[in-house]
């Protein structure tokens, strides 16, 4: 996919890409390049999975802000930085900020939780101060650029400045000394387009063979809309799950990169990325965070050719709050077609339960949600009843068994607002 209009001058290169990577020698951990048995049965070439999700702060992040912080001059450095992140930017500002004893201001919206507000104080070590704000991640953002204004100091964004790119593309200069002969693509996860842009363009000048594919969430693609427009748009509305990756605008000096050196952009439904968590946990081990686990979820079913040779997934991120799989379990069923919801009408009398549960569901299926009131005035009462089914086929006949029942039976459409009370 590319644009059709003028988007813009190209601001990194391969060197620039070297030239962080020698900066970084000493700091970010070269991570491992590992093979996914799992996956590869499903493509039909080897699958390997590039561990950043063991990276310093556990995410990538780390490289671009490192690199941005550390070629700062004396006086720069003097000043301080800003930030604004309630997640991995945040931990590798304050990470960079601690090793090289420089003070930082990060930023935090009001609903980021106190656990990641302790992560950050601890990896910062009392070099960064946090400044909550009232309102989104756009308003904490606001905030820090009117303050490091004001007061002077050098921002430091999460994706679109050019020493932050070049920090993040440092991930290609270790691919290339990892990946086998002939491999056909790396598939990147993307948001504002830092990561992609920082490894596209030093792939494309060193191993121009390698096709480099990014990877959006459905309820966020920004880049794609994009790419289609020619330049960057705000998105209208912006699907907060995979929450790495949830930007609702492509960054001005990422997006001429990516129009320029991209080979696709594909997006996923959040759903296949909730699989792909649960997956890439039960198979291989890794406790991915949503934007962690996009680009695998793309290549297990999402890629827009038939690989010729082993294929790359960039694992990005691996600070996932545990308490979230209840609702990565649940969005996985509902995408895989194996837990649906719906409003069954019974008449208030004695065994219409019974009936329901003997006449209507198959024995391999589970009655996984209930609720119903008893409403002594009415002769009938409606249920909200969650099934889970063995395989997704079976849905059919249980429509048509539902169909056949006196009850009144009306399924609940996946785009519903109703799912906001159940997860």
């Amino acid at each position: 996919m590319r644009a059709i209009t003028n988007v813009g001058t190209v601001q990194v290169n391969a060197r620039d890409v070297d030239e962080a990577a020698h900066r970084l020698e000493n700091v970010a951990i070269k991570t491992a390049l590992e093979q996914s048995p799992r996956l590869s049965e499903v493509v039909g070439v080897p699958v390997y999975l590039k561990r950043e999700d063991i990276q310093v702060c556990r995410s990538f992040k780390v490289r671009g802000a490192y690199n941005k912080i550390a070629s700062l001059s004396k006086e720069e450095a003097q000043h301080g930085v800003a930030a604004a992140s309630a997640g991995n930017h945040a931990q590798g500002v304050a990470y960079a900020c601690a090793q090289l004893g420089i003070k930082g201001k990060i930023f935090l919206p009001s609903n980021t939780p106190r656990q990641k507000r302790d992560r950050i104080a601890t990896i910062g070590k009392g070099w960064v101060e946090q400044i909550i704000v009232d309102g989104s991640f756009d308003k904490a953002n606001e905030e820090a650029g009117r303050i490091a204004n004001e007061e002077g100091l050098i921002f430091v964004p999460p994706y679109d400045d050019p020493m932050t790119i070049a920090g993040q593309g440092t991930i290609a200069v270790e691919l290339d000394q990892q990946i086998p002969e002939g491999t056909d693509s790396v598939v990147i996860p993307m948001g504002g387009g830092g990561l992609a842009a920082g490894i596209a363009v030093w792939l494309k000048e060193k191993r121009p063979d390698v096709k480099v594919i990014g990877v959006e969430p459905d309820g966020a693609a920004s880049i794609k809309a994009a790419m289609l427009a020619g330049h960057p748009v705000t998105l209208d509305q912006v699907d907060n799950f995979v929450d790495g990756t949830a930007v609702g605008r492509a960054g001005d000096i990422t997006f001429p990169i990516l129009s320029e050196y991209l080979d696709d952009v594909i997006t996923v439904p959040e759903g296949a990325v909730c699989s792909e968590m649960l997956d890439l946990y039960h198979s291989e081990g890794i406790i991915a965070e949503p934007a962690g686990a996009l680009a695998s979820a793309a290549i297990r079913r999402y890629l827009p050719h038939i690989p010729n040779g082993p294929v790359v997934a960039i694992v990005s991120g691996g600070n996932n709050d545990l308490s979230r799989y209840a609702e990565v379990q649940e969005r996985s069923l509902r995408h895989e077609g194996l837990r649906h919801y719906f409003l069954v009408t019974f008449p208030q009398e004695p065994g219409a339960l019974r009936t329901f549960l003997n006449d209507v569901l198959a024995p391999d299926q589970d009655v996984i949600h209930f609720e119903y009131t008893k409403k002594n005035n009415r002769e009938t009462g409606p249920a909200l009843v969650g099934i889970d089914l063995a395989n997704a086929a079976d849905i059919q006949s249980l429509r048509r068994r539902m169909a056949q029942s006196p009850l009144h039976v009306e399924q609940i459409p996946h785009d519903s607002e109703i799912f906001r009370i159940l997860i």
